[in-house]
């Protein structure tokens, strides 16, 4: 391999945490990339990773090395894809990442009519609930939910405004009553996304503006939808968002609560690196992405 090939070969190994997951995204031996990336080592005389029985990571100059590196290889991906556009089809590698529920139910189906339309284009989706920075992580596109930090280093393009809703099943009504104000909530069986340290508040619109209230919590998730299946199976109250409850409200699993008294809306936006033209393959994506999530997508629910 020449050096180019040694300097791809050594970015996939840090971002794949290792030879032999990097050879199998490569589709090469782990003796092949490992003979690489030692190359390139002794050709550059430095140790750019560490390597151990359980785990490879780069040292501190192989982790500034791989920061200019993967910005490099980033601008000629997309020097390629801009020049096959040209051709009028897209190709290279598409990294994106999203979180776990949305990814699962919505972007999925998304990213297969995606790759039918664009079959040069090879995606990966990565899925996760973190705060993902997609200059530090290598992402081409990033889909956050709520409002993202401002910075000068990302483009933040909004896709879609989604509801959230408080609901609970039939069932649990029937046996606990059904809150007839905010402050009511203190007597229920609440659920609540997010950790217990961040508390028991939740935060509700009325004629008055946003305010706060304390709620009796009795499950914490950083994931929504253990939080909807035990509304579901009579736990207690939740607040999800539609695209979470909306298959269980149309269905009658669930109902909506306090509808004068809606929790704020939250935003679905793609982020990508600034320092970057925006690709054709991103380009595309985002506005499949707009078309299919516009204005009133599919997953809402309308009393």
């Amino acid at each position: 391999m020449d050096r180019f090939a040694g300097i791809r070969a050594f970015t996939r190994v840090v971002e794949a945490g290792g030879f032999a997951a990097a050879a199998r995204e490569m589709n090469l031996s782990r003796s092949v990339v490992n003979k690489a990336v030692i190359n390139l080592e002794q050709e550059l005389g430095i140790q750019l990773l560490r390597r151990s029985t359980r785990q490879v990571t780069p040292t501190d100059t192989g982790m500034a090395f791989y920061d200019r590196c993967r910005q490099i290889l980033g601008d000629l991906d997309d020097a390629v894809s801009s020049v096959t556009s040209l051709q009028g089809e897209p190709t290279g590698n598409l990294r994106v990442n999203a979180p776990m529920s949305f990814g699962t139910h919505h972007l999925s189906r998304v990213m297969a009519e995606y790759m039918a339309l664009y079959p040069k284009v090879h995606v990966e989706l990565v899925l996760n609930d973190r705060v993902v920075d997609p200059i530090e992580e290598g992402f081409d596109v990033t889909l956050r939910i709520g409002t993202p930090q401002v910075t000068t280093s990302l483009v933040t393009r909004e896709l879609v405004v989604a509801r959230r809703v408080l609901c609970a099943s039939p069932d649990y009504l029937q046996r606990w009553g059904e809150p007839s104000k905010p402050a009511e909530l203190n007597a229920h069986r609440c659920l609540h996304y997010g950790y217990l340290s961040s508390g028991s508040k939740w935060r509700l619109r009325g004629p008055e503006g946003e305010q706060s209230y304390t709620i009796n919590c009795v499950m914490w998730a950083n994931n929504a939808e253990p939080l909807r299946d035990a509304a579901i199976n009579h736990q207690g109250i939740a607040m999800l968002p539609t695209f979470i409850a909306g298959e269980a409200l149309q269905s009658g699993q669930l109902r909506t609560l306090l509808d004068d008294h809606p929790p704020s809306d939250i935003t679905l936006s793609a982020l990508y690196p600034r320092h970057r033209h925006l690709s054709t393959k991103v380009r595309l994506l985002i506005d499949l992405l707009s078309e299919r999530f516009k204005a009133h997508p599919y997953w809402d629910w309308v009393q």
